[in-house]
């Protein structure tokens, strides 16, 4: 019972061990990209020039984060909200899978130093940081460190505690395996990227297997074998991102595994020699056995050695990725229709808030977009005099108003969800303003409604305007057409330098317009050059055009952070 008792006490240590290694460097991942959070995004977009720019922008950007996992999800984003196109997409992934290897070398320094000396003041600081809260981030990256470094602590005295080198069952386990067998480097390499799949974390198996191989137990071999199945089951993070997004960053997602697949196939044509190579670098003998120190340092050097060379061989061949992934992952025909769906956001995208408010701002520029062609219909059905054809035209704008209505819901709904997160003021400030912009082009879309109403209840009521009267109306409308097209250059450009004031000149173009025609209006009642239901109508199309001005303005305001 006693000894059961210690092998429950040592596995319970493991896998708390395990679980506060995955904490720490979730922790510690999220506080860096919180603090970066804007100048990843600038990085991202301005350093992926070609492909070995792209390259190195991936890499420095996982170095800064410690996660490549959290790099290929960001990408994949950036590719689903356009910012990014494949082929630099690529580049970016080839370049973290480099800096993923800084992760592997602070986990062989922590299997070598006595980490026990910063770990608690780091806690310390870390606490006191937090509830500053200007400085909170900085305080979270210290705690997620700390947990990190904590957890290789307790994870290198549970494997002395374990004592496997002497333990005959463990040891001739492994030892039953034959290292000079390519199927069993095959099995172990199954065996790493089924483990590192499911449990989401390569650091955990990276971990393990120092662990394992540190204890003079698992062979260097198998060790190797097991770290090269880690950068497969590693690129399951962002192909379950991009499960919701669309077709282009599904390809993203798929490149991630063709290019870590492609290199474990070539790495595994020379595995052995490599191996010794990588060994010869380090000074560790694997025939002799022993050096238990320098197991770590090898793993390490082997994950930096493997994702260099696979990067070199295969930047030049990223335009044959890329037509391969074209190839294996179809145009997705529905995508181009006009049935309701998010382009640039998708459920299952993972990302930090300001990623998060950068891809709704695109769907909110796709949403004035689409406003803006809602409006264009209208106007069409002004000089339609076929009712059938006005009929089916005004239930063609009915279902596209009808879509405006679940776009507003769907990145309110989106943007509630990037709120419950921790955010800076300037990201709620982002926020704030996308909600009243949405709120504000689902009216206009209201307003293009009611306008279509208007004009295809004078044809089925057979009212017909005066020449006059028309051209009023399309002198009301063009205004309107140019207020919604200054809209959508403000909505696409740089808020810091746009202004107004053109803006505000249609706006009051439009209600001079509107008040210089309403006078004209009741003077030509009087005067019985029409009927009053005729005028009636005809107002009732020029104060709904004057209205969608108004919420155009509303949306510019909105959008420059006027009186929000």
């Amino acid at each position: 019972m006693e000894t059961f008792q210690d092998y429950f006490n040592v596995s319970m240590q493991l896998l708390g061990a395990l679980a506060l290694l995955i904490y720490g460097m979730k922790v510690m991942s999220e506080a860096l990209q919180k603090l970066a959070g804007p100048q990843l995004r600038h990085i991202l977009g301005a350093m992926t020039t070609n492909r070995f720019t792209g390259m190195l922008t991936g890499a420095f950007v996982t170095c800064a984060v410690q996660s490549s996992s959290a790099t290929t999800v960001m990408t994949v984003s950036f590719v689903n909200a356009g910012l990014l196109t494949l082929a630099q997409a690529i580049s970016v992934i080839m370049g973290a899978n480099i800096g993923t290897t800084l992760t592997a070398w602070i986990m062989s320094l922590g299997y070598n130093v006595d980490l026990t000396v910063v770990l608690y003041p780091a806690f310390f600081i870390g606490i006191i940081l937090i509830y500053l809260r200007k400085y909170r981030y900085i305080g979270d990256f210290l705690f997620g460190i700390a947990f990190m470094f904590l957890s290789l602590v307790t994870l290198s005295a549970t494997g002395k505690a374990m004592d496997l080198g002497n333990n005959e069952a463990v040891v001739s386990f492994f030892a039953s395996f034959d290292t000079n067998s390519y199927s069993t480097i095959f099995i172990f390499l199954l065996i790493g990227t089924v483990i590192t799949g499911i449990v989401q974390s390569s650091a955990a198996v990276m971990a393990i297997t120092i662990l394992l191989c540190s204890t003079g137990v698992l062979p260097i071999y198998l060790g190797i074998a097991l770290v090269m199945g880690e950068n497969i089951g590693t690129t399951a993070t962002a192909n379950l991102a991009a499960l919701g997004a669309n077709t282009q960053a599904r390809r993203a997602a798929l490149a991630h595994l063709l290019f870590n697949v492609i290199g474990v196939i070539w790495i595994m044509c020379v595995f052995y020699p490599f191996v010794n190579m990588v060994c010869d670098i380090v000074g560790y003998d694997p025939e002799a056995g022993g050096q238990a120190h320098l197991l770590p340092i090898t793993l390490a050097m082997f994950h930096t050695c493997f994702n260099v060379t696979n990067t070199a061989v295969l930047i030049g061949f990223i335009p044959v990725l890329e037509r391969l992934c074209y190839w294996l992952i179809k145009d997705n025909k529905k995508e181009a229709e006009n049935s309701f769906r998010l382009q640039y956001i998708g459920n299952n995208i993972m990302q930090t808030p300001e990623i998060a408010v950068l891809q709704a701002q695109k769907e909110t520029m796709r949403f004035a977009e689409r406003v803006y062609s809602l409006f264009e219909m209208v106007k069409t059905m002004l000089d339609e005099t076929n009712k059938d054809k006005c009929a089916k035209l005004f239930s063609q704008i009915e279902q596209e108003e009808d879509f405006s209505d679940k776009l507003e819901l769907a990145i309110a709904h989106y943007l509630e969800k990037v709120s419950d997160a921790h955010l800076s003021d300037d990201t709620k400030d982002k926020i704030r303003q996308m909600m009243r912009e949405i709120s504000e082009l689902e009216s206009i879309s209201d307003s293009c409604y009611n306008l279509a109403r208007s004009f295809n209840r004078c044809q089925e009521l057979n009212l017909k305007f005066t020449p006059e009267l028309t051209d009023n109306v399309r002198k009301m409308m063009q205004l309107t057409d140019d207020a919604l097209k200054e809209m959508n250059l403000l909505i696409k450009g740089p808020r810091e330098q746009q202004n107004m004031n053109e803006t505000f000149r249609i706006e009051n173009e439009i209600n001079g317009l509107r008040n210089k025609l309403k006078a004209e209006n009741i003077i030509n009642v009087d005067n019985r050059k029409y009927d009053y239901s005729l005028g009636t109508m005809y107002i009732d199309i020029i104060n709904e055009c004057e209205k969608l001005g108004d919420y155009v303005v509303n949306v510019v305001e909105a959008r420059l952070k006027k009186n929000v």
